[in-house]
């Protein structure tokens, strides 16, 4: 599935994310801290603080940029505390805007937001 779909240019980003996922079956809903290091509309890169077991499957939530329950799809565990996932679902143009207008990283320091966002 993941080989025929359309590979989207990653940008780097720094924006500050969460990572839910269940865990002992569907009883208990964790959640851990990480950072969104870059994004495309179908994948990213996730810079993750500490050492924890990461499931195959998983939300991603981006607080600042009100973007919720974003299924993820673990693609590969790096050396650098650093992992890749696919999404579930296309990211749209507006939440990739909202995403870049809370980053803090250099490149985005002029995306502004539009009032109807």
């Amino acid at each position: 599935m993941y080989d025929r779909e359309v590979r989207f240019r990653l940008e780097e980003t720094r924006n500050n994310a969460l990572i839910e996922f269940g865990e002992k079956g569907v009883m208990h809903f964790s959640s851990r801290r990480c950072t969104l290091l870059a994004i495309s509309r179908s994948a990213a890169v996730l810079g993750i603080l500490t050492q924890f077991r990461l499931p195959k499957s998983f939300y991603l939530d981006i607080p600042d940029a009100r973007i919720t329950k974003i299924g993820c799809v673990l693609m590969r565990v790096n050396g650098n505390n650093t992992v890749n996932v696919r999404f579930l679902r296309l990211v749209t143009p507006k939440e990739m805007n909202r995403v870049f207008a809370y980053s803090t990283h250099p490149r985005h320091k002029d995306v502004g937001l539009s009032i109807r966002d």
